[in-house]
């Protein structure tokens, strides 16, 4: 079976790593770099579970060709904690959890990711809508969505007053 060394970028480290040609970006951060927060859910791109971002955008790891990431700045959510220089718990993850919007949490990483990329690209609070809109390709399986739309929204208006106070 024929393999290529990648050369990459994964949650701030440089990444040099040896995999089949035909593997997926979600099989080499899973079986090669041992970042299973990204979930192997449909292999189809229906569900979402696996979301990553490329570059800052959201794209869907189980149908990205590994290859594709070469050179290219991939942050999975085991890096989301280190994004905006900051080392912690991301006001996304704090918010999902004082909401209670994680149920069996296995479409919470790819809704995390989206729900990130929505909020840096706005620089704004979000709203309901444009949070529906950005998690169209993200399934939950266990809930009626009201509380992730709400942690989404809550954390929006936290990393957007938190923004405003830094500057002032």
């Amino acid at each position: 079976m024929p393999t290529q060394l990648l050369r990459l970028r994964v949650n701030g480290r440089h990444e040099e790593v040896a995999a089949p040609t035909h593997w997926t970006l979600l099989e080499l951060l899973r079986y090669r770099l041992d970042l299973i927060g990204s979930k192997q859910g449909c292999d189809k791109g229906d569900c979402g579970a696996c979301t990553v971002q490329i570059d800052g955008r959201p794209v869907l790891a189980c149908l990205t060709l590994a290859a594709k990431a070469e050179t290219r700045e991939v942050t999975t959510v085991e890096g989301l904690g280190f994004m905006g220089g900051a080392e912690g718990c991301h006001p996304l993850q704090d918010a999902f959890d004082r909401w209670d919007a994680a149920q069996c949490g296995f479409c919470t990483p790819g809704i995390l990711m989206s729900a990130e990329a929505l909020i840096r690209r706005l620089g704004r609070p979000v709203t309901r809508d444009e949070v529906r809109d950005a998690l169209a390709g993200n399934l939950c399986r266990c809930t009626g969505y009201t509380k992730i739309l709400d942690a989404i929204v809550d954390a929006s208006e936290r990393i957007h007053d938190a923004g405003e106070a830094a500057s002032a």
